[in-house]
């Protein structure tokens, strides 16, 4: 298969979605050794988690059917730029690459405008429109010493 028959299934999925109601019009295949590993489809409101975008469902799907967090050597296949969550999420999961229709130009023509996350995850932490107080921060580092003193830790 290519990259044109995964992207289609990804659209595929996002106009399931879009009539369906379940969530935006938004869908996503993550592949890997050249097989669907994970399929999504955006379920913010049917879920009520905002965190449930495509490209997130489909990389826990993909995650819990292989058995690991890493999907290094994977491709994602999603019908819409993604936006600064779900990008974060490829990027953390190690995907390989991305292949992608829509643009986020279409996406907030459609109702779906990231402009405003884009700018806030730019900006200084004291800069941004979410109020931030640092508090704790020797209590809070135990934690990472306790992680670096665990001879069992797993990294990531």
């Amino acid at each position: 298969m290519d990259d044109e028959t995964f992207l289609s299934r990804a659209i595929a999925l996002s106009m399931e979605n879009a009539s369906s109601a379940r969530g935006g019009p938004f869908g996503a295949v993550v592949v890997k050794d050249g097989r669907v590993v994970g399929e999504g489809a955006n379920r913010v409101t049917d879920s009520h988690d905002p965190t449930a975008h495509a490209e997130v469902v489909a990389i826990r799907a993909a995650c819990a059917a292989l058995g690991t967090f890493d999907l290094e050597g994977a491709v994602i296949y999603t019908s819409c730029e993604p936006c600064p969550m779900c990008l974060a999420a490829i990027l953390w999961a190690r995907i390989d690459r991305m292949v992608y229709a829509c643009s986020r130009e279409d996406a907030a023509a459609a109702g779906f405008d990231d402009a405003w996350f884009y700018e806030q995850v730019a900006k200084p932490i004291d800069a941004r429109a979410l109020p931030a107080r640092r508090l704790l921060e020797e209590d809070g580092r135990r934690a990472f010493q306790a992680w670096l003193e665990n001879p069992d830790r797993v990294p990531y």
